[in-house]
């Protein structure tokens, strides 16, 4: 990935200015008449999302942005303009007082995000910042460079991002920081004791075969967090098959294991004093000859017996045996993430991510986090009323719940929560995706809620240090 962010120049630097529509006269009273003129002709008022770009004095380019009433001070604002400015490099001049530098400088990194691996030939240069004096730009890299992971992760295909391509990208990221990894594979699953994950993949063919990650990392006495992600790598539906609709976009079933990954490199690369482990349940959910059916009844890990009434409600089924390996480890701290259920988007659409804990204090941390950070995130209720949907006749629970309780991402956080840990736990309903092309928010993986567990992480075990 191409730096962004720049600590010092390394030639032209471009003018950038952020300006409000209430100090736009201000400021045109003191640029080139040439500026003032092009201003009128093309309509700048610098109202929100407004790009002027001239030539200003001694022929140096200069660069305008409007923000309108004013930028919101999380900077997501500053998303667009490597999208759209000009390439080359560039200062930002006149900033809005109320927004951190190092969130514009976020802003931009995370902006000028391109997924150029099946292109013959990528586009040419990109529009770098140099970062304002006092910004971390290690850790601006940093936090890019993760949301850029997740976001590769889910974009590449079915055909290139596999069960064993996965596990690849877990292992390259756990040597990058020096943790370990496990990986139990096909039937060692059953020897292993994930016979739930074992029966979602089985049907998938031997080179693709289903497969638990875990990797552990840090020092022995600092708490433990474990991170949780789904990594159905791609979701036919099984035999409750999907129609073509439905399975178009499923090579970002696996975005919960990329956006737990994701996180993991963020808590590594800081240095978090945690003991971290990332568990990813990885398979594809195929349709074959011993594909689980429906009405079959699976054992669990924790030992609870599911019956299976839709196989295309099967994330929840390999999260249940991840979460069950978290609860054994006793972790001060459970974050799961999952595409799980279309539900949650037809709730609160494509942008906004559900989250669900019992944990108040952990809720009103992520929220608040979301907020400043704009990494939007909603807090949704477990609701106890909804918990005998979940009742089945013939077994301990099942994965598919009665419709009379309706809200499917709620029942589907209390099965995981069935399973979860018993302390501070999380889950994040993600959607993974963009479906709108805009400057910033190119159509194809997102990297959602990570950014704001990160933050609350941060604050949480750098004052327990």
């Amino acid at each position: 990935m191409t730096d962004l962010i720049l600590t010092e120049a390394e030639g032209e630097i471009r003018d950038l200015h952020a300006i409000a529509e209430a100090d736009l006269e201000d400021f045109l009273a003191g640029q080139p008449a040439a500026l003032v003129r092009l201003a009128e002709l093309q309509g700048f008022k610098a109202k929100t999302g407004q790009l002027l770009v001239a030539l200003g004095e001694a022929e140096a380019p200069i660069a305008v942005f409007g923000l309108g009433q004013g930028a919101r001070a999380d900077g997501m604002a500053f998303r667009a303009l490597p999208a759209r400015l000009p390439a080359g490099d560039y200062r930002l001049a006149t900033a809005p007082s109320n927004v951190p530098p190092e969130a514009i400088a976020l802003a931009w990194a995370i902006g000028g995000y391109r997924f150029e691996r099946y292109r013959k030939t990528p586009k040419e240069g990109r529009a770098r910042l140099l970062a304002a004096e006092g910004v971390d730009v290690a850790e601006v890299r940093s936090l890019a460079q993760a949301a850029a992971l997740a976001r590769d992760l889910i974009n590449v295909p079915a055909n290139d991002m596999g069960p064993a391509a996965l596990e690849m990208a877990a292992r390259e990221v756990a040597e990058a920081f020096g943790a370990t990894a496990a990986v139990v594979v096909g039937d060692d699953l059953l020897d292993q004791n994930y016979p739930a994950i074992h029966a979602v993949g089985r049907a998938a063919v031997p080179a693709r075969a289903p497969r638990m990650i875990e990797l552990s990392w840090g020092e022995v006495g600092h708490p433990l967090l474990a991170l949780v992600g789904k990594g159905v790598v791609f979701d036919t539906g099984g035999l409750d098959l999907k129609p073509s609709a439905g399975m178009r976009l499923m090579k970002k079933d696996m975005g919960g294991a990329a956006h737990a990954l994701a996180l993991a490199r963020m808590v590594m690369a800081a240095e978090l004093p945690v003991r971290l482990v990332v568990l990813l349940p990885v398979v594809e959910n195929a349709v074959a000859g011993d594909a689980m059916r429906p009405g079959d009844v699976l054992a669990s890990r924790k030992g609870l017996t599911i019956e299976v009434g839709n196989t295309d409600a099967e994330g929840r089924l390999i999260l249940a045996d991840a979460l069950a390996r978290a609860a054994e480890l006793a972790p001060d701290l459970t974050l799961d993430f999952a595409t799980l259920t279309g539900a949650a988007r037809a709730a609160l659409g494509p942008e906004v991510i559900p989250f669900y804990t019992d944990d108040d204090a952990l809720a009103g941390e992520l929220a608040a986090a979301g907020e400043r950070l704009g990494d939007p995130l909603w807090r949704m209720p477990l609701w106890a009323g909804y918990e005998p949907a979940l009742d089945s006749d013939i077994a301990d629970i099942k994965n598919d719940p009665d419709a009379w309780a309706q809200a499917g991402s709620v029942t589907a956080a209390l099965f995981l929560k069935r399973f979860a840990p018993d302390g501070a736990w999380a889950h994040f309903d993600i959607f993974g995706w963009n479906p709108r092309n805009r400057p910033g928010h190119p159509a194809g993986g997102e990297a959602q809620a990570i950014r704001a567990a990160y933050a609350v992480l941060k604050a949480r075990y750098t004052r327990a240090e």
